[in-house]
């Protein structure tokens, strides 16, 4: 059975609901799935005036959190983070940082990947923050899979680099049909790719 992880950070839940809809569909098309967040670095009373922030830190605290051992595990990897500033959060960079002594012995290559975003405005940095971080994955010697235009569907959420959402100025946002429809399509991708890859 073809084995995908999907790790991710999220902040205010947006992330959360987007790995377990990538799980939901990535199971659906036959793959064991691993879920993992990476733990916050925050101090939980940095954010306890955001009610969206606790909750979610609330949600996840005592989840498994991701590390190295899962990408090596796995023969596809969704990673997911909400763009800062139009490059990832810091909690994720600094789970990407401690890849190397993984990526010194080959661990990371070879595997399908693909990655999902989110920000507040349309044009909050959700290119910029996939491309770069599918920098590193080619660092990783990994083989990108994303979405592309490989079905009609991603005309409409407009995406070729992977999936994102946007929460709006609150953080409010729920999913849109065309963005469920979206991270579907992107883990049934992985998941094709991955099998073929791991034969």
């Amino acid at each position: 059975m073809t084995k995908i992880a999907i790790i991710y950070y999220s902040a205010t839940g947006h992330g959360s609901t987007m790995a377990n809809k990538l799980a939901d569909a990535a199971t659906a098309a036959g793959a064991e799935v691993r879920v993992r967040h990476i733990a916050e670095t925050r101090d939980p009373s940095t954010f306890a005036e955001n009610p969206a922030w606790t909750a979610n830190y609330e949600a996840t605290k005592d989840l498994p959190a991701a590390s190295g051992d899962d990408i090596v595990w796995a023969d596809g990897v969704i990673l997911g983070s909400p763009t800062r500033f139009g490059s990832t959060a810091a909690p994720f960079q600094n789970f990407m940082d401690s890849l190397g002594g993984y990526w010194a012995k080959g661990e990371l290559a070879n595997k399908a990947y693909a990655a999902f975003t989110s920000s507040q405005t349309a044009h909050g940095g959700q290119e910029t923050t996939l491309i770069g971080l599918y920098t590193s994955l080619m660092h990783f010697g990994g083989v990108l899979v994303p979405p592309g235009y490989t079905d009609g569907l991603k005309f409409v959420d407009g995406n070729p680099y992977g999936v994102g959402h946007v929460t709006g100025g609150d953080n409010q946002n729920e999913l849109e049909d065309a963005t469920n429809a979206a991270l579907e399509h992107m883990a049934t991708r992985v998941v094709t790719i991955a099998t073929a890859l791991a034969k």
